[in-house]
């Protein structure tokens, strides 16, 4: 499966629809007997295993729907059909049943809404009068129903816009009133909240902005004012969002429902959907089929050819409790542009490079600043809270930073710095090896010289933070006062683990009495102590820990603080092994204390200036 798709390099429109045809034919053994629900996997999710299996029958629906709108064909569609007549049936074995509230019903529905706004010949016109009547009242039971107070209210509009689409009696109150709840958690500078809460991941753009520009693209004529402000709010948001995006077509690894993958380029498509030429069409074409051929050479599969849950391998053990074995299709929302004609510029333009961005974005809606670096992306950020505690919250927004090419770990238990996984973390631990980092902050800033963080690991645990952003090499500076004793240790970029074959020049660890450095498969990680008293230490991470890497190290520093304040700085380096080579060591930054500050000095960092920043100590800052 994965040498058919990496075969086909994501060139044109027919590429893309071959990749996924590739990615849907698999699933074609799996549709049960009324064609209702597709059983993929014998995991579990937090809804039942029946509301699961109609997930993986709706899911696929966000790619097979724009490829049969765009002119594309598939014999799957008999399968959708006998689905949809026995689904809504009451009195059929496989009836999809009566929905609760927030019940995940609401989300699948959003795909068929999509069905009937796009292709309605395919799911609507193969129905008699009373099948059409059954689906329409088993999708309006999402009026009837309360509903999350996030993206979730778009399933409203999409569901009424489908049936007013075909004539179907359709809540034309609840959809405006979902509508403006939207614009509600408009913040500004093209960016949303995902309701009342201080996440800002890729839901902006796969959910909130994914909704809005299909809502633009299908209502321009009606609702041309509303479907302009989806538009500009897009066209602003892009300027951000490039930044999450690396030349090889890997993206930033940051947040939740990560097991959606491809996902994170759906709005470059869905841009082209509703005509928002935020970008040149070659650059939004490039980003987009980039991305998604990237993710298609990753191991991502089973050996039937189905997606599995996990990130750049399949990986349960970063899941949500909401991801069950059909979740993943989620991420054919990427295939959205097959719905548009061959002739639309999208496809006649010759895909792009990305344009030249600049080295460091400060992005305040998100929370960090963005640095970039011969195809390294690290986003450094803080107060990234979401309020509902998703699965390894702190671990998927709460680390220092972000990047393309190292990931991120996600705890598989406390015990001990294995298990714990603090990649870019300061951990603390009393007498029991039960280690706890950042969680929550208290307060924090995002200005371009630093991220400043204040937060607490227990009550009389208060710990401020300040990361000064860069690459291959930042610094990061703790002033930790504690009414306890505490073993602290802070961790750098993961690393993939040596694998068993022939050493190759120059990789290992270089370990010295203030710093350690480990080298493996061509990237470089490490640590260096530049205040406190601390070990350097190369921790072994349980596998499995790492979205990106299956079995990684993780340079740390580690030392004992007895209770009063104590002050701790760190250059952290995270790069290509090439870096080190070329001399990126020599321009280590460097910490000196005077009687009332603490001056950093970062080295250069290749434009030839020298930075430098410094605090008082003292007072609060």
């Amino acid at each position: 499966m994965t040498k058919t798709i990496e075969a086909n390099e994501l060139r044109t429109k027919r590429d893309a629809q071959q990749a996924l045809l590739r990615l849907c034919e698999p699933l074609r053994p799996y549709y049960s007997e009324g064609r209702a629900e597709l059983h993929l996997a014998d995991t579990g999710a937090k809804y039942e295993e029946s509301i699961a299996r109609m997930e993986a029958f709706a899911r696929p629906l966000w790619g097979l729907v724009p490829l049969a709108a765009g002119g594309g064909e598939t014999d799957l569609w008999d399968r959708y059909a006998e689905g949809f007549r026995n689904g809504a049936n009451p009195a059929h074995a496989e009836y999809w049943g009566t929905t609760t509230d927030t019940d995940q019903r609401f989300v699948e529905m959003a795909a068929i809404g999509l069905a009937l706004l796009l292709t309605p010949d395919r799911i609507w016109a193969p129905l008699d009068e009373q099948e059409r009547a059954r689906l329409a009242a088993w999708l309006d039971q999402i009026n009837r129903h309360d509903m999350p107070q996030n993206n979730w209210r778009f399933f409203i509009v999409l569901v009424n816009l489908g049936l007013k689409k075909v004539g179907a009696p359709y809540d034309e109150a609840a959809m405006n009133e979902a509508l403006a709840f939207i614009d509600e958690c408009y913040l500004g500078d093209g960016w949303y909240a995902d309701g009342k809460t201080e996440q800002r991941d890729y839901y902006i753009a796969f959910a909130m902005h994914y909704y809005a520009l299909v809502y633009a693209g299908v209502m321009a004529d009606e609702e041309p004012a509303r479907c302009e402000r989806f538009k500009e709010r897009a066209r602003l948001f892009a300027q951000d969002f490039i930044y999450w995006f690396a030349e090889d077509g890997s993206a930033l690894p940051f947040g939740r429902s990560l097991t959606y993958r491809f996902a994170q380029s759906a709005f470059w498509g869905a841009l082209a959907f509703a005509g928002v030429e935020a970008f040149e069409w070659g650059v939004l074409k490039g980003l987009a089929l980039r991305n998604l051929d990237w993710w298609l050479k990753q191991p991502i599969y089973t050996k039937e050819g189905l997606l599995t849950i996990g990130y750049a391998y399949p990986n349960m053990h970063m899941a949500e409790e909401y991801n069950a074995q059909g979740s993943p299709y989620w991420a054919l929302k990427a295939f959205l542009p097959l719905a548009l004609d061959d002739r639309h510029p999208f496809w006649t333009a010759e895909a792009k490079p990305l344009p030249k961005l600049n080295d460091r974005a400060v992005q305040p809606h998100p929370h960090m600043v963005v640095c970039r670096r011969e195809g390294h992306i690290a986003a450094f950020t803080a107060g990234q809270y979401a309020a509902f505690e998703p699965v390894g919250a702190a671990a998927k927004y709460e680390k220092f930073a972000y990047s393309n090419v190292f990931g991120f770990s996600v705890s598989n238990g406390g015990l001990g710095l294995a298990q714990g996984a603090f990649d870019s973390m300061l951990a603390f631990s009393e007498e029991d090896d039960y280690y706890r980092g950042r969680r929550k902050c208290e307060e924090y800033r995002v200005e371009e010289q630093a991220v400043y963080a204040r937060w607490q690991a227990w009550r009389d645990v208060e710990v401020e933070t300040w990361l000064l952003p860069g690459l291959p090499w930042h610094v990061r500076v703790h002033r930790v006062r504690t009414g306890r004793g505490l073993f602290a240790a802070e961790g750098g970029f993961a690393i993939p683990r040596a694998e068993l074959r022939p050493a190759v020049e120059g990789e290992g660890a270089e370990l010295e009495s203030d710093r350690i450095v480990l080298k493996q498969a061509g990237l470089a990680s490490g640590i260096v102590n530049l205040l406190g008293e601390r070990e350097p230490l190369s921790i072994e991470a349980m596998p499995n820990t790492n979205l990106l890497h299956r079995r990684t190290s993780i340079p740390t520093l580690k030392g004992y603080l007895p209770p009063g304040e104590h002050w701790l700085a760190a250059a952290v380096f995270g790069g290509h092994m090439a870096e080190v080579a070329e001399g990126c060591r020599a321009s280590m930054p460097s910490v000196e204390v005077t009687a009332d500050r603490i001056v950093v000095q970062n080295g250069d960092d290749g434009s030839g200036i020298s930075r430098s920043w410094s605090i008082a100590i003292g007072a609060k800052q």
